[in-house]
């Protein structure tokens, strides 16, 4: 193209006389609290991009709400507090100055956009034109429109605004933009062949490039900045941004209008032309479509986003980890300053057409991870419950909300470092020009999601690619508009008002499963979730050789604070070379898995409640009832004078001559003699009818026991060991002693607490004390495994605290309030005497009776 004539040099010095009189001003704010920004990321060379909010807009509640962040806006110091309708008039007024501020913004970016048409489209009639006519239309394609469209909404809003009257009404200005929405469909239609011709335009002609590079936009009146410059890509993007922003308003105006307000039914009206009209257009607007394309021009979507614990360095990190139908990239949250808005920084990505997954050989060779400390787990989990102890007493006595805060933010910190190091089960990737990575995480259900949403990206024709840093800033500048799962999984993350979850034991029976293609060697796992991650609780007995497995086996999982619960079924692998001995790697196939969310209205009824999970065609069949842990702590001695089951400790053994009940000796024979090193022994749940069938054995002293015991699978005989001492008339440490013992464990002194500790054993009575010892020294020697049951004296506390140490019902009534307060107040301090005893050396029941210690404090 030929250089500018001397009267196009000089249309375009108009141009910049033009915008030597702009101003401009406001920083872009994020969900966190102001305006999410969409399209190219800051500090991008080729598009860097602008603000559209003020410094506080009221109106981003609805926007943080329709993203899942929850933000109140704030209302100015010296707000009349009013009735309710009152106060929603006045956030009304804010929500509209919020809005009306934003616009302005918006169409100053509209007018920096038109400024050059006019001069354009001057030289398009000269021999040496900029542009053709045809490419001028193309890329500023219904912006005079769009603008005209604003500019009279804004003109006729802001006076009303301005000129505040509670009775005000403007629904039919909402009312009149929404049915004039259609002309964003047109420019929608036509962006992606306008940014294109924009960029070949730029690419051809330096003196369009000059322009199209250094716009001026004017900021608000009162800017202390004249001017900035943007991009026109940057500039076209904002139509694109904005289209969806009236909906979002509307929703928000709407919950501040009373009902019988004027204005509420334009407003409705309103709301439902623009939903109606986005509904329309989604697959044109879903920003996943439009953020950016494929090598091979295809439109990039977000497929998959989550948190996830990457080891890097040999450290723990949470990473946002997005999915987008071509490449896997990995961010983290970028620290700002308050005010600025958040970005993601890309701390990697790997075209799915360069991703493997390694062998088990590859992934035996690579380094192994250590498992974070199961004390400092429990450590955690003993601060967060006792934060959310201070929390709601703090709240029932109207407690500041500075304190509140302060004991929120403590609890979220727990809550984030619990997250971070509880993950266990590697899931590693490896980009085939290189560098492999390792994320940890929580249970093979989230593994087996990520990998098979991967697997099913890369059956498509896919081409290896390498990202320019502009291309990059884009894609991760998008990621946080495109993100679906919004908060960090955790409690603290959650309303006051929404579900704390169940607390109690929840019993599963799984019946049968259907819709396998052929036959093979089929069990099912139980998960639940607790303290924002899910643990395996139970399985299945391996079905052999079939397509239509009948297990019919019931489980009893104790529930801590949890929502849902998954099904994940196996086929089970018997080929020993194909056994991958990653850490905690699982090699059973998955078939397919379920999750169902624990509604506390289904769930909790004294009836069974049955239900069928679809999992990738096949069809789980279960039934599921739910004891809550109040229920469950209510211990009814036994009626009848024989059996083992719910009779006192002494009168058991004194009837069998014994000094520990035979039951308890014969379960932890068996246990030591083949189930010492099953993963999961004790906290694997075992099948309900196998540890009735071995209870109804021992109350009834039947002779077949030994016989029994031996073909019986070892998770049913632990399962029979803690139900013994959970059906006990009284707890094995006694109901008299409990409060002494939540004392000694919370002296801070260790002479003290070793004298105290000591002394309330030798207060048990004679048979509960030789008991406890004998059990004691089994768990130790079960933790002896840890290597391969997987299974810590922090665990085995974690089982067998609540079991053996409970609050009576007279001191549950006195000092708690809910289930949830059951938890949080008692069962980690149970679970901290339990792990007292277990770390401490063996302990001699004829030592411990001849040391007289003098102990001041009265049981």
């Amino acid at each position: 193209m030929e250089p500018l004539s001397h009267r196009g040099l000089a249309r375009l010095s108009w141009i910049d006389t033009l915008y030597s009189n702009f101003s401009y001003a406001a920083d872009d704010y994020d969900a966190e609290g102001h305006e999410e920004q969409k399209g190219p990321p800051e500090g991008s060379e080729a598009m860097p991009y602008i603000d559209e909010s003020p410094t506080m807009s009221p109106q981003l509640s609805a926007r943080s709400q329709a993203g899942g962040d929850r933000v109140s806006p704030t209302p100015p110091e010296g707000l009349a507090p009013g009735v309710e309708a009152g106060k929603g008039l006045e956030m009304r007024k804010l929500v509209l100055s919020g809005f009306l501020a934003s616009e302005e913004i918006y169409i100053n970016q509209l007018e920096a956009l038109l400024l050059p048409m006019k001069p354009l489209k001057a030289t398009a009639t000269t021999s040496q034109p900029v542009l053709t006519i045809q490419q001028i239309e193309t890329i500023f394609y219904k912006i005079q429109d769009i603008y005209e469209i604003h500019k009279e909404f804004y003109d006729s809003l802001c006076p009303k605004v301005q000129q505040w009257d509670s009775q005000v009404t403007m629904g039919h200005l909402f009312q009149k933009l929404a049915s004039q929405l259609g002309v964003y469909k047109a420019f929608v239609d036509n962006y992606k062949v306008a940014l294109e011709t924009a960029e070949k335009c730029s690419q051809s002609n330096n003196q369009f490039q000059k322009i199209s590079e250094e716009l001026k936009v004017k900021g608000p009146k009162d800017s202390k900045d004249s001017h900035t410059s943007v991009t026109m890509e940057a500039l076209l993007y904002k139509p694109i941004d904005r289209v969806t922003r009236s909906t979002l308003v509307l929703h928000d105006l709407l919950k501040h209008t009373p009902v019988d307000h004027p204005d509420y039914p334009l407003l409705q009206d309103a709301l439902r032309i623009s939903q109606n009209f986005l509904s329309s257009i989604n697959e044109d607007i879903d920003p996943r479509r439009t953020a950016v394309t494929t090598p091979k021009g295809e439109t990039r979507q977000l497929v998959k986003d989550g948190f996830l614990v990457e080891v890097s360095e040999s450290s723990r990190k949470l990473r946002h980890v997005f999915l987008f139908t071509d490449v896997l990239l990995c961010a983290k949250l970028k620290k700002t300053s308050a005010g600025k808005h958040q970005q993601y920084d890309c701390k990697w990505y790997i075209p799915l057409a360069d991703l493997v997954f390694p062998s088990p050989e590859e992934s035996e060779a690579s380094p192994q991870v250590q498992p974070f400390p199961d004390h400092e787990l429990e450590d955690m989990k003993m601060k967060i419950s006792t934060l959310k102890s201070e929390i709601q007493k703090e709240k029932a006595n109207k407690g500041q909300s500075r304190a509140i805060e302060r004991l929120k933010k403590k609890m979220f910190e727990n809550e984030f470092l619990l997250l971070l190091n509880s993950p266990t089960i590697p899931f590693r990737i490896h980009n085939r020009n290189g560098k492999s990575y390792l994320f940890l995480l929580s249970s093979d259900y989230e593994r087996s999601e990520w990998r098979e949403a991967i697997q099913k990206l890369q059956k498509k024709d896919l081409q290896a690619f390498v990202l320019s840093s502009v291309e990059l800033q884009v894609l991760t500048g998008s990621c946080f508009k495109l993100r679906t799962v919004h908060n960090i999984p955790v409690t603290s993350n959650k309303d006051d008002d929404e579900s704390p979850g169940l607390y109690g034991f929840l019993h599963v029976i799984v019946h049968s499963a259907k819709g396998f293609k052929q036959s093979a060697n089929l069990y099912c796992t139980l998960e639940v979730d607790s303290f924002g991650y899910f643990v395996s609780k139970a399985k299945t007995r391996v079905f052999r050789d079939t397509a239509e497995p009948k297990w019919d086996e019931e489980f009893e999982i104790e529930l801590e604070g949890s929502q849902s619960l998954r099904i994940l079924c196996y086929e089970k692998c018997y080929d020993k070379s194909k056994v991958n001995k990653d850490n905690n790697e699982i090699v059973d196939k998955i078939m397919g898995k379920g999750q169902i969310q624990l509604d506390p209205q289904t769930v909790e009824t004294k009836n069974w409640h049955t239900d069928v999970i679809e999992m990738n065609g096949i069809k789980v069949e279960f039934s599921m009832k739910f004891t809550s842990r109040d229920m469950s702590l209510k211990r009814t001695p036994s009626k009848k004078q024989t059996g083992v089951f719910g009779v006192k400790i002494s009168v058991v053994t004194k009837r069998e001559r014994s000094k520990v009940p035979y039951i308890v000796r014969q379960c932890v024979e068996e246990v030591e003699k083949r189930g010492i090193e099953e993963v999961g022994i004790y906290r694997i749940s075992g099948v309900a009818t196998d540890i009735q069938a071995l209870k109804a054995v021992f109350d009834a002293n039947n002779k077949d026991i030994l016989l029994m015991l031996s073909d019986m699978d070892i998770n049913a005989i632990a399962g029979t060991l803690k139900l013994y001492f959970r059906e006990l008339p009284e707890p094995l440490l006694t109901d008299r002693l409990y409060l002494a013992f939540m004392e000694g464990i919370a002296l801070s002194d260790p002479a003290a607490k070793e004298n105290c500790m000591m002394h309330l054993l030798r207060s048990l009575p004679d048979p509960n004390l030789i008991t406890f010892l004998f059990l004691l020294e089994h768990l130790k020697r079960v933790a002896e495994k840890e290597p391969v049951n997987k299974m810590s004296l922090h665990n085995l506390a974690t089982v067998f605290g609540p079991t053996l140490l409970r609050p009576s019902e007279v001191e549950n009534k006195a000092h708690l309030t809910s289930a949830a307060d059951i938890w949080s107040h008692d069962v980690m301090a149970q679970v901290q005497v339990l792990l007292y005893y277990l770390q401490h050396p063996p302990i001699s029941f004829a030592e411990l009776k001849r040391n007289t210690l003098y102990f001041s404090t009265d049981v």
